[in-house]
């Protein structure tokens, strides 16, 4: 099976600096814009460079580059950048970059995962290769949790009871962003229930195999849907397509704001589709799955 992902997502290639390529999957892009004056934003993270405001609506504008850890695009260089619009975990943000290269199509299964020795907080999510070219892709999600932090109250409200069911729940994480894991792992942590966790697809699906194996098959799936390799359209498909973890029940993730995530999820078996991490959200689908062994 390929996935709609697979299918519908490339790649647009562009340059923070004058060497190195980067890369983000073009369902989180909504437009490219010419660079063009800002107005500041108080009391705003340094790296926010201010505002644009295109078609009445006011977007705050991120410089990429010095978010990231490489020399901030001087104003004398701005007119030459552009600006990324992005629509990222119900977020609507701008980066300002120096240049776009181009945009290619896209094997997410050749994608592979960041070295290790670049080590837990880097803002590589994978790297691959377009002609002869390493290729990072960067970690939006990242990004936007350090810059634009989310300062909702994020207290779950669960009964003893409900406590019980995930408690005696076989759960597995899945998800290749560092910053999406740990939201996912705080949310379980905070009431006290157990999981197992994975950052790729392929993982993901030897682990259900071997729980299975020993008789102690999971129970609840939760998996991001975009990610290098198996993503979770096609993790979905295969676990759904295999007899002996057919009954798993299954929530796929998403930071896409589009309703053709929830429709894809559906149409591949899975059971809910989320499109913004939630504690409160993501536990009450959780429930759901728990009721239903």
């Amino acid at each position: 099976m390929q996935s709609k992902s697979s299918q519908s997502q490339g790649l647009l290639l562009f340059k923070l600096t004058q060497l190195q390529n980067f890369a983000l999957g073009t369902l989180k892009i909504q437009e490219i814009v010419p660079y063009q004056a800002l107005t500041q934003i108080p009391k705003s993270n340094p790296n926010v460079l201010g505002a644009v405001h295109i078609r009445g609506k006011s977007i705050a504008v991120i410089d990429m580059a010095a978010a990231v850890g490489y020399p901030p695009i001087l104003e004398a260089d701005r007119d030459s950048a552009v600006i990324l619009i992005t629509d990222c975990s119900r977020i609507t943000v701008g980066f300002l970059i120096r240049k776009v290269e181009r945009i290619i199509e896209c094997n997410w299964k050749s994608i592979e995962p960041p070295p290790q020795q670049l080590g837990h907080k880097t803002y590589i999510t994978g790297i691959t290769r377009y002609e002869d070219t390493l290729i990072q892709l960067l970690d939006i999600e990242l990004l936007l949790a350090q810059i634009l932090p989310d300062d909702a109250d994020t207290a779950i409200e669960i009964t003893g009871v409900q406590k019980g069911l995930l408690q005696n729940s076989h759960i597995l994480l899945v998800d290749d962003s560092a910053t999406a894991r740990k939201q996912l792992e705080n949310a379980l942590t905070n009431i006290d229930v157990p999981f197992k966790v994975c950052n790729n697809g392929n993982d993901a699906l030897a682990v259900m195999k071997a729980c299975a194996a020993e008789d102690n098959p999971i129970d609840i799936l939760v998996s991001d849907i975009e990610m290098p390799g198996l993503d979770g359209y096609e993790l979905a498909f295969e676990v759904r397509d295999t007899s002996f973890l057919a009954n798993t029940y299954i929530i796929l993730h998403s930071s896409l704001s589009s309703s053709m995530s929830v429709t894809r999820a559906t149409e591949v078996g899975a059971d809910v589709a989320l499109t913004k991490f939630e504690a409160q959200e993501l536990v009450n689908a959780m429930l759901r799955g728990a009721s239903k062994k």
